[in-house]
């Protein structure tokens, strides 16, 4: 298993869920499941496996050495299946902040309840990564507003929204807005406080 140089841990555990380095067996599962979820994705175009690959070989793997990587992928497992992954992107480690990135599979994320657990798993396990692994002082996100139940996972899990940038990007034939949560190291906003 390949690992980050940066990490102080390969794995972040909490009940069933597990957090680890990507991992290339499932480069080709999260293609396809990006491929099929470009609605919530700044994605624009089909993945092929050419471009998957070429991806992973230029930009991924040789992140893992770096001490100061520009993002950080993770495999996503429930009970040692992988079911999503995502990460910490656009990081700037001079102000210790990240985007949070997250996919889940496809087929899980057409049933609301285990979306909403996976979701909020994953989101507790990318704040151990972020603020006891790499003593980070801030997460922070952009959705489009098409997502509301994703939003509302944000904030039970204690990011606050903290902006919106209206007819921010053109889906489906229409403007739509994003929509930005902050979450700082030490705060709890969560919800069931």
């Amino acid at each position: 298993m390949k690992s980050y140089k940066c990490l102080k841990f390969d794995r972040y555990v909490s009940e069933n869920y597990t957090l680890l380095p990507v991992r290339e067996q499932d480069i080709m599962l999260i293609k396809d499941w990006r491929n099929s979820q470009l609605d919530v994705l700044r994605q624009k175009y089909i993945l092929t496996e050419e471009m998957q690959r070429g991806y992973f070989e230029t930009v991924v793997w040789p992140s893992f050495e770096l001490e100061q990587p520009q993002q950080l992928l993770f495999s996503f497992l429930k009970q040692d299946v992988c079911i999503g992954y995502g990460g910490i992107v656009h990081i700037s480690w001079e102000d210790r902040r990240g985007e949070v990135s997250f996919l889940l599979n496809s087929e899980r994320v057409s049933a609301s309840n285990v979306y909403h657990q996976d979701f909020l798993s994953f989101l507790n396990l990318i704040k151990q990564v972020a603020y006891e692994g790499l003593s980070f002082n801030r997460l922070f996100t952009e959705t489009f507003d098409i997502r509301p139940f994703h939003i509302s996972i944000l904030e039970e899990a204690g990011f606050l929204c903290e902006g919106r940038m209206k007819q921010h990007v053109y889906l489906n034939d229409a403007f739509v807005d994003s929509v930005l949560h902050g979450h700082i190291r030490g705060y709890d906003n969560s919800v069931d406080k």
